[in-house]
């Protein structure tokens, strides 16, 4: 018999026993002849299940239980994915329910983690229960078995921010993948967020952490958990930082007015505590402290009238008279009058007779009677008396007596005496005292404009105890020239000149303007070219051989504007970082690009600065022709430490413009200081000028020292100025006192930032005035200490000679050829012509050797915008003009030198295959050959072309 009839043998066996079984059941049933202990069971009705297998997840290799129950069942098999699960594995057991009395079959099975392994189906791993009664089968639902995991990575880790209080905060967070599905739960600080417990936290979206507003305590490190039945995950912590940007507080009430008397300033202030900064917050934009100015009236102490007329003698035998404190009446909380404003004198000398009896009438008479005769006997002996003693023919008087015991004085000035601050109402007495000479303030309170004094001004004061006497209550200012004006906007922050007047303040003088007229020089070039300087400002300019046609000359001009203009069409926190330089004539024609150099005074940053090169329109506006950080095929921009360098297609106007980025921008000021001995006086001057440092800038600082007689006391000195919005202060030290006296509160002065930041290349200088005691002193030795708050400082030391005929020039420029404007021809440049033309023969065309013009810019470190060589006729020429710009003050050519030694060291290592050639042109070239006497020297082979020699 075969397999397949012996297996439905064996079915229709157990058919049939099946069968059977249940009819004898039923026979059974029938005659009642049922066991005592056989179970229960309901006739007609398809087997009910009570437990069905549910969904379980394989955890690493532990095996799950699925169960089934139902009732009433005889039979209960699992089939899993289509197939039975053998008898064998499946582990049943039967049982009454108590409750309802049925009997109720319950079957268990095992799946491993090999077999869901094993199973490749279009579905997950499955399985059901079949439970089999008297009227037929039921199924249950399907439960699926899968294999629990976790990854560790997430998908998306919650980033850090930084959030403005009561702003919303979310943060993202995508679990690892997983089986089951992780569940997600924060974490603040390593603490678990519900937001069950904080309305203001939802955390139900997506997973992500939403926070609706923002406050301080939600600073704080987030923690995205993931888990599941198999593992947790924790992300990459999230800093959230909320921080709160401060707000200014009301403004205070105006101080008093600071002088008690004359012209002053109120002051209020605001703090930045409404609310403070926190957590890297903003601070208050604006100003903490507002001034205005203010006119205290000056107090006027009282001063008596002339008494009145004597009244008529009172039966008291007194008299009165009167006076009144009126002249003037004290104000302004000025003094009373010193003094009684009533006297009172006996009118009869003593012989006052008030009510008296009759009885005493005879005695008073009698008295009168023998006064008068004794009055009348001492006028005959007085007489008598100087008739005999007639021989001292004059009388003796006391003179002191006649004036009450009081004599005239005659004060003199001490020399220890402090000046005294002195109104301007004062009159003018010129009777004597000290006279001061210094320079002083004066503000036309029309135009706001103030004024910078000449030498010669001076102000005649009183000695300090001839002043509190009342003897000298005068003074007097003269002023001998007119002064010179200075920028309107920069001198507002400065107290007014009627208060530093009062104080005997030194005037912060400010920008001057030394000069109208415009540097310029000129120059006729043809095709050799040549450079056209302007002396002592750091501006040049270069025309390479061969920019002028054959044939053919230009006569071109160079002029630094020197006028205020230049910086009134500026935009925004835009300085001039160097003079402003017109090239032309305006239709100039040439074959290459000029070289202009021009000196500037920043600490070139890009991080810190925007540097960009303008040039004027015909309107007088400034347009933008490139920044230096930028690549641009207009022109070309190189920026040294001290000069920029361009290179230039079209005459016209350009200025180097700088817009500081960060707090850390850095321009450098030149301090320099020059003293003076004024003619006829004991006084000294000290100036210290503030200046960028540039040389055409510190030329206007010499020429008006020149024009003033001054002396340079100091070799100057470098000072770097940050944009950080503070101050620069100038100080006096250290000065002799028993030699020298400087006036009260005038040895520290200062110029606010925005003076010092946009002087766009016009000087800034304050003045300090000393006073020698004895005509003696020949010597003066001090500091002057400039700094920056908050920033560096420099120190100047003076030590001079100040007697006028040990005066000694001291020279203000040292440059050899400070009077040179133009060179033509050969002699203006560095490179040979013969040289300069091989190396434009060698480089202009490109070969497989790589000897080309990009291969020396990158060795002459000139590699930036390569774009503009590339659209020039000779790349080369171009970029060795830049280089005789930039080593215009160098005299030798070694940099030259050794960038083509290189190259050509470089092309012999890697070509070796070509040493039987004749050797590369690069390798003959020497310093020597380029240094030593700058000629070429054309050495023909039969298989070479020239080349250099040492």
């Amino acid at each position: 018999m075969g397999a397949l009839t012996k297996g439905r043998y064996l079915s229709m066996t157990g058919l049939l026993l099946l069968v059977y079984c249940t009819v004898s059941v039923i026979s059974k049933g029938a005659t009642g002849d049922t066991q005592p202990d056989a179970l229960p069971s309901v006739q007609g009705t398809l087997p009910h299940f009570i437990q069905e297998p549910e969904d379980a997840y394989i955890v690493k290799s532990n095996p799950i239980k699925l169960r089934c129950r139902a009732a009433p069942a005889l039979q209960i098999f699992f089939k899993c994915n289509g197939e039975w699960v053998h008898q064998n594995e499946h582990f049943s057991q039967e049982y009454k329910d108590l409750n309802t009395g049925l009997k109720v079959r319950e079957v268990m099975i095992n799946v491993s983690r090999q077999q869901v392994e094993d199973f490749h189906g279009p579905e997950d791993y499955w399985c059901l229960c079949v439970a089999w009664s008297h009227l037929g089968t039921s199924k249950s639902r399907k439960a699926t078995v899968r294999i629990a995991y976790l990854r560790k990575n997430f998908e998306q880790d919650p980033q850090g921010k930084e959030v403005p209080i009561n702003g919303m905060i979310v943060l993202h967070c995508r679990p690892p993948e997983g089986v089951p599905m992780a569940e997600v739960e924060w974490l603040k600080n390593e603490e678990l967020l519900s937001s069950l417990t904080d309305d203001n936290i939802d955390t139900r979206a997506d997973h992500n952490l939403i926070i609706n507003e923002a406050r301080l305590s939600d600073s704080g490190n987030y923690t995205c958990l993931a888990s599941n039945i198999v593992a947790k995950r924790r992300s990459a912590t999230a800093t959230v930082i909320v921080f709160v940007n401060g707000g200014w507080s009301l403004w205070t009430e105006w101080s008093a007015c600071n002088v008690p008397c004359g012209r002053g300033v109120q002051k209020r202030s605001r703090t930045c505590t409404n609310p403070a900064p926190l957590n890297g917050g903003a601070f208050c934009e604006g100003m903490s402290v507002q001034k205005i100015t203010c006119n205290a009236l000056c107090p006027i102490d009282g001063g008596w009238d002339e008494w009145s007329e004597w009244t008529v003698c009172s039966s008291q035998c007194e008299r009165q008279r009167n006076r009144e404190c009126n002249s003037p009446a004290p104000r302004h909380r000025g003094k009373m009058c010193e003094g009684s404003s009533k006297a009172t004198e006996n009118c009869t000398d003593g012989l006052c007779t008030q009510s008296m009896d009759s009885s005493n009438d005879v005695a008073l008479y009698s008295g009168l009677g023998a006064g008068i005769i004794a009055v009348a006997i001492l006028v005959v002996a007085v007489m008598l008396y100087r008739k005999n003693h007639s021989e001292y023919g004059v009388d003796v008087i006391d003179s002191s007596a006649l004036a009450g015991g009081f004599q005239s004085f005659n004060f003199k000035n001490t020399r220890q005496g402090n000046p005294l601050l002195l109104n301007s109402s004062m009159q003018p007495d010129l009777t004597g005292g000290r006279t001061y000479s210094t320079p002083l303030c004066f503000q036309d309170s029309a135009d706001k404009e103030l004024f910078d004094p000449l030498p010669d001004i001076k102000v005649k004061v009183q000695s300090s105890f001839m002043v509190s006497l009342g003897v000298a209550e005068r003074a007097e200012f003269h002023a001998k020239a007119p002064a010179e004006t200075f920028p309107r906007d920069l001198s507002r922050d400065y107290c007014s000149t009627a208060d530093r007047r009062k104080k005997g303040l030194l005037t912060l003088n400010g920008p001057f303007s030394t000069s109208k007229e415009q540097l310029r020089t000129t120059g006729v070039f043809g095709h050799p070219g040549g450079r056209l300087v302007v002396p002592n400002t750091g501006v040049s300019l270069l025309v390479p051989h061969g920019a002028v046609p054959e044939n053919m000359s230009w006569e071109m001009y160079m002029v630094i504007n020197q006028g205020e203009a230049s910086v009134q069409t500026l935009e925004g926190c835009e300085i001039l970082l160097g003079p402003e330089v017109t090239y032309g004539p305006p239709g100039l024609d040439l074959f290459c690009p000029v070289a202009m150099t021009i000196a500037h005074c920043a600490e070139v940053d890009a991080e810190n600065w925007n540097i960009q090169l303008k040039r004027k329109t015909q309107d007088s506006k400034w347009e933008e022709v490139m920044s230096v950080e930028e690549e641009s095929t207009s022109c070309y921009c190189l920026m040294d430490s001290t000069s920029c360098h361009l290179l230039l297609d079209q005459p016209g106007s350009y200025a180097l413009v700088g817009e500081p980025l960060t707090q850390a921008a850095v321009k450098r000021l030149k301090l320099a200081v020059f003293g003076s001995m004024e003619a006829g006086s004991m006084s000294y001057s000290l100036r210290v000028y503030c200046v960028d440092n540039t040389p055409h800038a510190f030329q206007g600082v010499v020429a008006t020292e020149k024009s003033r007689g001054g002396q340079l006391l100091e070799e100057p000195k470098m000072l770097p100025f940050r944009a950080n919005t503070f101050s620069l202060q100038v100080s006096i030290q250290d000065v002799p006192q028993f030699l020298w006296s400087i006036k009260p509160f005038t040895t520290c002065q200062e110029f606010s930032f925005p003076q010092v930041w946009c002087s766009n290349q016009q000087p800034l200088h304050c003045a300090f005035s000393l006073e020698r005691y004895s005509p003696a002193t020949a010597q003066l030795s001090c500091k002057i200490s400039v700094r920056q708050v908050k920033g560096h400082e420099q120190i100047l030391q003076v030590y001079t000679a100040v007697a006028e005929t040990e005066k000694e020039s001291v020279p203000f420029f040292m440059q050899t050829d400070c009077t040179i404007t133009s060179q033509t021809g050969p002699k203006a440049f560095k490179i040979p012509l013969s040289i300069r033309q091989r190396i434009c023969a060698t480089f202009d065309t490109a070969n497989a050797k790589g000897k080309d013009w990009q291969l020396l810019a990158q060795k002459l470190r000139l590699d930036r915008n390569l774009g503009y060589f590339a659209k020039q006729q000779s790349p080369s020429a171009v970029i060795l003009s830049l280089w005789e710009a930039r080593h215009q003050d160098t005299a030798d050519l070694d940099s030259l030198a050794s960038a083509l030694e290189e190259i050509g060291k470089i092309h012999s290592k890697s070509s070796p295959k070509d040493q039987d050639e004749p050797e590369s042109d690069f390798n003959h070239i020497q310093a020597g050959s380029l240094c030593g006497t700058g000629t070429l020297t054309n050495q023909k082979t039969e298989d070479s072309a020239p080349e250099y020699t040492g």
